[in-house]
Order: C-alpha cells, then sequence, then structure tokens
C-alpha cells in the first residue's frame, strides 16, 4: 500500500501538517518496505483551492491512504473518486500516525 502523511518538515519525526492543501511536505511511504520519500508541496502558499491543486500529485503516485489533518470538502470528492481512503484528525508525529494506522494496511 502507498500512503501519504502531510508534514510540517522533511522527515518521520515532523508534525502531521493540519491542512491538506497548505501542508509543506508530503511523505510518501510504501507499507511494504516502509521506504519513504519526501516532496514539497508546490501549493503550500496558494491562497484557495491548495488541496485540489495537489491532489494529482498523490492520484499520479498511486497513494492508497492520506494521514493528515483536514482536508477541505472538493478535495474530499476527489479523492474519493480516486478511492484514495483519507484519515482526518490526526496529530502528533508523522512515525506515530503511521504506527496508530497500521491496521489499516495489515488487515
Amino acid at each position: 500500500m502507498k500512503i501519504c502523511a502531510t508534514a510540517e518538515s522533511d522527515n518521520l519525526d515532523a508534525a502531521v501538517a493540519q491542512h491538506f492543501g497548505k501542508s509543506p511536505y508530503f511523505i510518501f511511504v510504501d507499507s511494504v518496505t516502509m521506504e519513504w520519500e519526501v516532496v514539497e508541496n508546490p501549493a503550500d502558499r496558494t491562497e484557495k483551492g491548495a488541496g485540489m491543486q495537489v491532489a494529482p500529485i498523490l492520484i499520479e503516485r498511486d497513494v492508497d491512504l492520506l494521514i493528515t489533518g483536514k482536508v477541505g470538502t472538493n478535495t474530499s470528492q476527489i479523492l474519493a473518486t480516486a478511492e484514495i481512503k483519507v484519515v482526518q484528525g490526526v496529530t502528533g508525529s508523522v512515525r506515530e500516525a503511521l504506527e496508530e494506522h497500521k491496521k489499516m494496511w495489515t488487515e
């Protein structure tokens, strides 16, 4: 499973960013190998519609699960259409969030 977590900085110990579209970084994780890659958000300073601008990045990378604080309504619809599961309301570090939600990809 391919996972994306929003992050405030460029490592697994970073806090989960609380707004998908304004997240400074996206951390992409392969749930099998646990290898991860950081990508800077090209739309993090966009005033409106940032989430809709970056949702295609997740779709292009075949992400199965998004872990974040919050996703806007329009972006949620785009992600749902692409069959990307979204876990919202997540706090703590990316590492903690991955561990907490591990059951979602091991069942």
